[in-house]
């Protein structure tokens, strides 16, 4: 077990802030638990808010001593929102909730949460998550039980009738697969910027630009991040930016352009604040399986 104390601004909304990196993190109503594979190995990490301006990060496992050092930008350490300037109603979104972009650097947890999330609802995304960590993953070290997904090296070498029992159908699973069998090359590609990793990302098939921009979202904070080929998306950038109720993809990224930079970060606060009517029938396709643009 380690310990180590942070110094947060008194403005910072936590629970907004770690929202954005989804599936690794479990947030609570007063502390927040993230058990992943680091460097290091396994490891937990447990976040507890002390103070107006100071918060508790605990951590066990092999991975202890990286999860401290990464926990400040898991709290949006490295997020510089200085150069965002909303207007009309999204200003008053972001006067009431304002928020930092939170970073894991773990790109295996967001491909295996992007590359799940394909076509499907999220809690069915998040169901096969938890079934693929529980079933060929490894205990979390610490208090809480839970368990951490299994290495790229596990996967790589798992067949698609595994992924069956967990409700992920050949197509998705063979994509995980290949995405396993090109981390290697991958983690070389953490220090480069956002954009150049999302175009190697869409070098493997059956990874698309809405996986491409939920994973540099996610693992690292990117604040341009444009997740194209979402279903609900558009209409609601298109409803919070322009009173639009319907929106495409072309419609959105040019209300989007004029906050180039901050892209994700309007996303975000357009998902939190700006819910864009519903009309017809609910659908739950998202991500690249609508624009197949593997």
């Amino acid at each position: 077990m380690a310990i180590r104390t942070l110094t947060i601004p008194a403005t910072l909304n936590v629970k907004d802030t770690i929202r954005g990196v989804k599936d690794p993190v479990m947030i609570g109503p007063t502390e927040t638990w993230w058990t992943t594979r680091t460097p290091d190995g396994v490891g937990t990490l447990q976040l507890r808010r002390s103070g107006e301006q100071t918060m508790e990060a605990e951590a066990w496992g092999l991975g202890a001593q990286w999860l401290l050092h990464q926990a400040p930008r898991l709290l949006g350490g490295d997020d510089d929102p200085r150069g965002f300037k909303p207007t009309g109603k999204l200003a008053g979104y972001w006067r009431r909730r304002p928020f930092l972009l939170g970073r894991t650097d773990r790109p295996w947890d967001s491909l295996v949460g992007a590359v799940f999330g394909q076509k499907v609802q999220v809690a069915n995304a998040a169901r096969a998550r938890r079934l693929l960590a529980r079933r060929f993953g490894d205990p979390a070290p610490g208090p809480k039980p839970g368990w951490v997904l299994p290495s790229p090296d596990r996967v790589a070498e798992m067949g698609y009738h595994q992924f069956h029992p967990l409700g992920v159908e050949r197509k998705r699973a063979e994509i995980l697969i290949r995405v396993a069998r090109e981390m290697g090359r991958l983690d070389e590609l953490t220090d480069r910027p956002p954009a150049s990793v999302a175009a190697r990302l869409q070098r493997i098939r059956g990874v698309g630009p809405w996986t491409a921009a939920m994973v540099t979202a996610s693992s690292m904070g990117d604040a341009d991040a444009v997740p194209v080929g979402d279903y609900h998306l558009p209409n609601t950038v298109a409803w919070t930016l322009a009173d639009e109720p319907r929106g495409t993809d072309e419609r959105m990224l040019e209300l989007l352009e004029p906050y180039a930079g901050h892209r994700w970060r309007v996303i975000r606060l357009a998902k939190a604040n700006g819910r864009a009517p519903r009309y017809g029938p609910k659908l739950s396709l998202t991500g690249d399986g609508l624009h197949l643009g593997r």
